[in-house]
């Protein structure tokens, strides 16, 4: 049996690790170009859609969103105000080193303890697993998949090895 551990912190921590990735390539875009960073930070897809930046914090907050409820010494992470690409990068950097907290006694035999959050206007209470699985990695995955879209439409040159790191062209 697949334990809480192994489908969230694991996987939380790998899709972190792209996130910067992507930061990183989307800050050498930009200063390749001689752009300001607030042309990609502040891109959006849509008017009514958060921008690049909050895209990423979005992104980057999701894991602990998701495991403080079960984790309580897990820090609630405070992202400054003031965007750039450097602050993104340590945002994703704190994200990870609180991730890295976590132990899989942490997790054993939590799996049906109800989680509550807000989705938007929604309360929701899921089982722990599902919480995970259904509700905090999809998220999570959307917002960084935004950010991608939002760096692929400003012109940064991505692929799909970029957001994954496991496919090779």
């Amino acid at each position: 049996m697949i334990r809480l551990h192994d489908i969230s912190v694991p996987v939380f921590g790998r899709y972190l690790e792209r996130l910067d990735a992507l930061v990183l390539i989307a800050a050498a875009h930009v200063a390749d170009r001689g752009l300001p960073e607030a042309a990609l930070l502040e891109a959006r897809l849509a008017q009514d859609m958060l921008p690049f930046e909050a895209q990423v914090r979005m992104a980057a907050g999701f894991p602990l969103r998701a495991l403080r409820p079960l984790v309580p010494r897990l820090p609630e992470l405070a992202f400054p105000k003031a965007a750039s690409f450097a602050n993104l990068r340590d945002d994703v950097a704190a994200a990870l080193g609180a991730l890295a907290m976590v132990e899989p006694a942490d997790l054993e035999g939590r799996e049906a303890e109800i989680v509550t959050d807000r989705a938007g206007l929604a309360d929701i209470a899921l089982p722990a697993a599902c919480f995970v699985v259904d509700y905090a990695l999809p998220n999570m995955l959307f917002h960084l998949s935004i950010a991608y879209a939002i760096a692929r439409w400003e012109g940064v040159k991505l692929g799909k090895a970029d957001f994954d790191g496991w496919h090779r062209y």
